[in-house]
């Protein structure tokens, strides 16, 4: 027996965190032999992440060169996007920009690896500039939630993972079709950013904005016509969907456009953290959500190939218009 006070030995410890791992186990459907491959994949990545960066970034390069050389249907979406978004630049600027997107893609990888396992402490000397803290800040101080509004760039896991060192906020998920990277993401995002969200359970969305706190939000991807509007994104008509806009007018929110970027060579993150939008929500959900395609448009002129063309984002066209894929 042990008398009140006294420190529990360190056996009785070891065991409790044993049986905590056990409390939140994969799904059994995660654990099918045919979802093996994945977790050997995993397994790897997990031992990766004690390499240096620059290893890390370097591996992660080299595997998205082969995306690139093999990954033909990726390939070709990529190169429509980019032919359609950047029609001033010549066949061989906009071929370096799909290599660059396709290592950019391949370092994602790695970068998923360390936004689920590093610590704090090791991410933090990634980010080599970080400004507009105080915009989030200062909102949430107010008592209002805040719509942290980014986009899908290849470093958006990593980046989201960076942001919440400084900020408490929690972020949207989007159900995965492979059930152990769907119990993966799930789970990291909750031990990092207190909660993740589903991104259809709308209604939990808006209880966190209303209760005054941050959600990390995306919208600019094509997920077809219900619910969705045609906005202008590098002049081209995108199905976008209105929900920042509608959102914030439910819940009173404020909205704050937050975006991460790899530098160049590879040294770390800039965290930029734009002032919240003025008069927004505005009268017509369609100017707003013009207004978030253009915001979005600027952020990915400043490193085109960090953006992820791979998707389609203009799949969806307006009536009578054919298929660019």
């Amino acid at each position: 027996m042990f008398k009140a006070g006294t420190k529990i030995p360190h056996p009785y410890n070891d065991i409790r965190k044993i049986v905590t791992v056990f409390q939140n186990p994969p799904p059994f459907k995660a654990l099918h032999p045919r979802y093996w491959p994945v977790w050997l994949g995993i397994a790897i990545l997990r031992i990766m992440v004690f390499l240096p960066f620059r290893i890390q970034f370097a591996t992660g390069a080299s595997l998205g060169r082969l995306l690139y050389r093999y990954g033909r249907r990726r390939r070709h979406i990529a190169s429509v996007n980019l032919a359609l978004c950047f029609p001033d630049l010549s066949d061989a600027e906009r071929e370096k920009i799909l290599v660059q997107h396709f290592e950019s893609l391949g370092i994602a990888l790695f970068e998923a690896g360390l936004a689920w396992w590093a610590s704090n402490k090791r991410l933090e000397k990634l980010v080599s500039g970080i400004s507009g803290l105080e915009h989030v800040r200062a909102a949430l101080a107010s008592g209002r939630g805040v719509i942290m509004l980014t986009a899908h760039f290849t470093c958006l896991e990593i980046g989201g993972r960076l942001f919440g060192i400084y900020l408490p906020f929690q972020a949207l998920y989007r159900t995965h079709e492979n059930p152990a990277l769907q119990y993966l993401i799930q789970k990291y995002r909750n031990m990092h950013l207190g909660k993740a969200i589903p991104r259809e359970n709308i209604r939990a969305m808006l209880k966190t904005l209303k209760d005054g706190k941050a959600v990390w939000y995306l919208q600019d991807q094509n997920f077809g016509h219900k619910n969705k509007v045609f906005v202008p994104f590098f002049g081209v008509e995108a199905a976008t969907t209105p929900a920042t806009s509608r959102m914030a007018r439910f819940s009173n929110a404020v909205v704050i456009p937050c975006f991460a970027r790899r530098n160049e060579d590879y040294s770390g993150y800039q965290l930029t953290i734009l002032p919240p939008l003025d008069d927004f929500p505005g009268e017509d959900d369609v100017q707003d959500t013009a207004r978030i395609a253009r915001i979005i448009e600027q952020e990915v002129r400043k490193s085109p190939a960090q953006y992820l063309w791979s998707h389609r984002r203009f799949k969806d066209r307006p009536e009578g218009q054919d298929s660019f894929y």
